[in-house]
């Protein structure tokens, strides 16, 4: 299990965003990558998964920008001494981001049929791009590998939830040699495809989009919104306590031990180092 601390680290590699000039030249910068270059967002979500799992901090981790989803962390942030920024959720982000790229060649790999084929309508008609490979999102990762090794897209929208799309995400960076922005969508395609709602505008406002999409799913996301919260306020604890002892740490330093020479007839004594943890 992660070390709160390892994933304090990655809450301050989140870049804030703290006006539309930033953002803007955000979308610049995404439409000039020379590399396999992955944008990911951190949401309270995602926050859990990672204080659980090795693999989806590392996931995460590899993500070159990283950015804001929700009011949790909105709320946790400055409590651990880290601006919040704006909300840079990904389902305003991503499509304000693919209307202002200039035509690129895009893949579409996640959710499922018919969902992606009326994203790609609805995308068709609002953006420049050539959405020229579509794949479901139940494929091994080897299989999205070899499609963009073949097809060589500008874009790849991965739209798998999380910590998948991140893990896929990380493999594809690895594994690609050509320059390519990989976007971790969530149900970003769900939301283009119209078989989820958005809240109303106000509702989004009151930062309680949440409890709207928990009525419309509430088999799927009961656990992670209700049962969730309880495990988002544990981890908030365990962060603000690591972020606490780090400032601690961080103050001047104690004066050591007297050491006392030995004599010259004793024999020295071996000590073994002691290694503190959080």
């Amino acid at each position: 299990m992660p070390n709160p601390r390892e994933v304090l680290e990655l809450i301050e590699r989140m870049r804030c965003i703290s006006n539309d000039g930033e953002r803007r030249s955000l979308v610049e910068r995404l439409g000039t990558v020379d590399r396999p270059t992955v944008l990911s967002f951190l949401n309270a979500h995602g926050l859990n998964v990672c204080m659980d799992s090795d693999a989806a901090l590392a996931a995460f981790g590899a993500s070159d920008i990283l950015l804001r989803d929700g009011i949790g962390l909105q709320a946790v942030m400055p409590v651990l001494g880290i601006p919040a920024g704006m909300n840079m959720n990904g389902t305003d982000f991503i499509p304000l981001l693919l209307r202002s790229l200039p035509a690129r060649n895009v893949a579409i790999y996640g959710t499922a049929t018919p969902w992606l084929d009326r994203a790609r309508v609805v995308l068709e008609a609002a953006t420049p791009h050539r959405y020229r490979d579509l794949q479901h999102g139940f494929h091994p990762v080897e299989h999205y590998i070899a499609q963009a090794r073949a097809t060589r897209p500008d874009l790849i929208l991965l739209a798998m939830g999380m910590p998948r799309q991140e893990e896929v995400a990380a493999r594809l960076k690895r594994s690609l040699d050509h320059p390519v922005l990989i976007v971790n969508g969530g149900a970003i395609v769900d939301f283009l495809a119209g078989r989820f709602k958005r809240a109303p505008e106000a509702v989004q406002r009151s930062g309680l989009e949440w409890a709207f999409r928990l009525a419309q799913e509430p088999r799927r996301l009961f656990r992670r919104y209700c049962i969730g919260a309880f495990g988002f306020a544990w981890s908030t604890i365990r962060l603000r306590r690591a972020a606490s002892l780090r400032t601690r740490g961080a103050g001047p330093a104690a004066p050591g031990p007297t050491r006392i020479a030995p004599s010259p007839t004793s024999s020295p004594i071996r000590r073994s180092p002691i290694q503190k943890e959080l």
